[in-house]
């Protein structure tokens, strides 16, 4: 046996040496937050909430007891587009963890088989002789570069950083969802209630109408009376199309987002007493303080994810400023039909140190993309968090002032159905013309539309206010659905990379307050 050093173990010593020496450059992650977010409050958000524990933030919907919103929810989480895809990101996003570990290991693991077949001859006696010879070869060779600048560990905490990145915009994908499946839902039964308000005006019209043309046959009005309450008739008529067509547009929009062709809806006919009902809401329920919701949004831990992403990868960057000194070997082995040959085995193994010193330009600009790369993630992320504070103060705002006008349009809708009821008295009486009638049915009829489209508001304010802190993050879905996930491992060996368990994170205990969403 021939081999590089009679002492195999000074290999051994020095490689341990090298990989204990090794050190990481670039800069470690740390939290870009500005101070104002620690302790941010807004006098709208106090206002419009409350602390308590029910409902669960990652079900907000439940507030609304509504068992044909959560069936819809519940259809989303499985079969939303939006969703799916962002699973399968997840799953591309460990895919590529997997292979930034792979660093960890020889890069180079090569192994080869060599049959040789000779034809020797040889002269002398009688005649000549010849006979052939087989030499048999394996081999095996490896390269393993050291990570001794780490260039590999950082690539790793960028991918594993990635990959949290893609469960958070999972995450976020949902909160959006779930929130467009609730303001879609209401959207439906407003468009219900306004339907039956405005057939209700409709049908009390058409009797003002029936009764002004027969007093103008009569000679008992004139056409001016009648004109009016046929005007007043036919634009109420008018709206009711209109409203037919904002259902069937909801329902078409329910279909695509719970994952179905655009059609009808017919499940929502089984609760029938909750068609046109349109919630009375009251202040949203937080379980904690608005500047950690606001830290737990899945968009805002996305985006310090990336941050943190994009940190690691300077690292790996200026790790080519460095030399790489990489383990070098080859294992051999030879053996040959020929009749007195020896068989070896053979160990060859020894350092190698590579330095692109003629490169150094490209190398130190491209550090320099990676940071400002890194600074603009940065500037966004803060950005992001300031995007969610806005949304959340504007959310508030509406929601009290739809709150506080709630109580107000409903006297205005009592008394304006006060006013018809003695405008017709005074009428009949003889007392008045029909144009206060007309006056009256007008505005009872602007009263009750403006008292439906506040509540509808204030139902969408207290969906925006929870979407706005992050809530609405949970489904019970998995990431991958059954049928995706036949298909895919009928295609190719995922192993257990499909499961649900998370690999251990090196940079989620740094980009996301404790208890936040997927903890």
């Amino acid at each position: 046996m021939s081999l590089f050093t009679r002492r195999p173990e000074r290999l051994l010593l020095i490689g341990a040496i090298c990989v204990s020496g090794c050190v990481r450059v670039g800069p470690d992650f740390h939290p870009q937050r500005e101070a104002w977010i620690e302790h941010w409050s807004s006098r709208a958000v106090e206002e419009a909430t409350t602390q308590g524990s029910q409902p669960d933030i990652r079900q907000w919907w439940h507030v609304f007891s509504d068992q044909n919103l959560e069936r819809l929810i519940t259809e989303a989480d499985a079969n939303n587009a939006d969703v799916r895809i962002a699973g399968l990101r997840v799953m591309e996003a460990r895919a590529q963890l997997g292979i930034a570990l792979s660093g960890s290991y020889p890069q180079v693991q090569q192994a080869n088989a060599d049959v040789l077949y000779g034809d020797r001859k040889r002269s002398g006696g009688d005649r000549p002789r010849s006979g052939g010879v087989l030499q048999y070869s394996v081999g095996f060779d490896f390269a393993w570069e050291l990570d001794f600048w780490g260039r590999f560990s950082r690539a790793i905490e960028s991918a594993d950083a990635g990959y949290f990145a893609a469960r958070a915009n999972h995450d976020d994908v949902l909160v959006l969802l779930h929130a467009q499946v609730a303001t879609t839902y209401f959207t439906l039964r407003t468009a219900e209630a306004r339907l039956r308000i405005a057939r209700e005006n409709a049908k009390l019209q058409k009797r003002s109408y029936e009764i002004t043309e027969r007093l103008f046959k009569s000679g008992e009005s004139d056409e001016l009376d009648l004109q009016q309450a046929k005007t007043q008739y036919l634009g109420t008529l008018a709206s009711i199309p209109e409203f037919e067509s904002q259902i069937v547009l909801a329902q078409h929009a329910l279909s695509v987002l719970i994952g179905r062709p655009p059609g009808p809806l017919p499940e929502l006919a089984e609760q029938p007493e909750k068609e046109g009902v349109i919630p009375l809401v009251d202040h949203a329920v937080l379980q904690d303080v608005p500047a950690n919701l606001l830290l737990r949004r899945p968009d805002v831990r996305a985006a310090e994810l990336q941050v943190a992403s994009q940190s690691a990868l300077i690292g790996v960057a200026e790790a080519d400023l460095y030399p790489s000194v990489t383990l070098l070997g080859t294992l051999a082995w030879t053996a040959s039909s020929a009749a007195g040959a020896p068989n070896t085995l053979a160990l060859f193994a020894g350092p190698s140190v590579s330095w692109n010193l003629f490169d150094h330009g490209r190398i130190v600009n491209n550090v320099r993309v990676q940071d400002a790369r890194l600074q603009e993630l940065i500037v966004a992320y803060q950005n992001t968090v300031r995007e969610a504070a806005r949304e959340a103060d504007d959310a508030a705002t509406g929601l009290i002032m739809a709150l506080q006008r709630d109580s107000i349009l409903h006297d205005a809708e009592m008394a304006a159905r006060r006013s018809l009821t003695l405008a017709n008295t005074i009428y009949r009486e003889g007392y008045s013309d029909f144009q206060r009638v007309l006056d009256a049915q007008s505005a009872l009829s602007s009263q009750q539309d403006a008292y439906l489209v506040n509540r509808s508001n204030a139902v969408g304010s207290l969906i925006a206010l929870y979407t706005a802190v992050g809530g609405g993050w949970y489904t019970g879905a998995p990431l991958v659905d059954p049928d995706t996930r036949r298909q895919m491992q009928q295609r190719t060996d995922w192993g257990d990379m499909l499961n649900e368990s998370d690999p251990p994170s090196i940079t989620t205990r740094h980009a996301a307050p404790q208890g936040g969403p997927g903890e």
